[in-house]
């Protein structure tokens, strides 16, 4: 049983995607401090090296893991593919949950056999990605529409409508009845990407899939006897 002065749990993106993670969070557990730390001044990480995002994702972590965050969640698919693994070697003891496209479900869900991933080039190039198309869509068509510039574009807030558009209506058009948002920040424009859609195709974000994510990994700490800690306001 763990209360609301013991469980802390850290939110990392690089960039605004991690603070709509962080309030669903909130939301599913109110009980929990919840701190967001993000990497801004070098956002987008998706069209750095893996070398360069493991990095930069080691770096912004160092406040979340000097509280001693219960779990640290990377609120980044980019960062997730390229450095989670090496970051789980080096800190064995924190727990890390990352994000992943969401293959599998929007696998499941079509009925036209034809899903779209809407990621950055990092996440579509990583070897991550490519295993959960090896594993769960070897029969489905998969469209990968370039949507390089979004993340630049949602974090600056110059949102080109347009180019959204042109983009969710070619792959309806192309017979996609599900879009997979592969990005957290295109969790700030899954309202207009629901709203051209149009009904045509389901549209797939992990906020859901993060929770209960974070519940199976708590559920197996035991906070009985964890002492009251102190930690730095980020």
């Amino acid at each position: 049983m763990y209360t609301k002065y013991l469980m802390i749990l850290g939110v990392f993106d690089s960039g605004i995607g991690g603070k709509a993670v962080a309030e669903s969070l909130s939301v599913a557990y109110p009980e929990a401090t919840i701190q967001l730390v993000n990497d801004r001044k070098n956002v987008p990480y998706g069209s750095k090296t893996d070398e360069e995002i493991i990095t930069l994702t080691d770096a912004a972590i160092q406040p979340l893991l000097q509280n001693a965050c219960d779990c640290i969640i990377l609120a980044c698919n980019t960062a997730s593919a390229a450095a989670i693994e090496i970051l789980r070697a080096r800190y064995p003891d924190q727990k890390f949950i990352g994000l992943e496209p969401m293959i599998k479900p929007a696998a499941a869900l079509t009925k036209t056999g034809v899903i779209a991933v809407f990621a950055t080039t990092a996440t579509l190039a990583s070897q991550r990605y490519l295993r959960l198309v090896d594993t769960y869509a070897k029969d489905i068509r998969i469209i990968e529409p370039d949507c390089s510039q979004w993340a630049y574009m949602i974090e600056h807030s110059q949102i080109n409508r347009s180019s959204i558009e042109a983009i969710v209506r070619n792959c309806c058009q192309e017979g996609a009845d599900v879009i997979v948002l592969a990005c957290t920040h295109y969790h700030w424009i899954k309202d207009l990407i629901t709203e051209i859609a149009a009904g045509r195709a389901v549209i797939l974000e992990p906020s859901e899939a993060i929770a209960r994510r974070v519940r199976a990994v708590l559920d197996q700490t035991d906070f009985s006897e964890t002492p009251l800690r102190s930690f730095n306001t980020l």
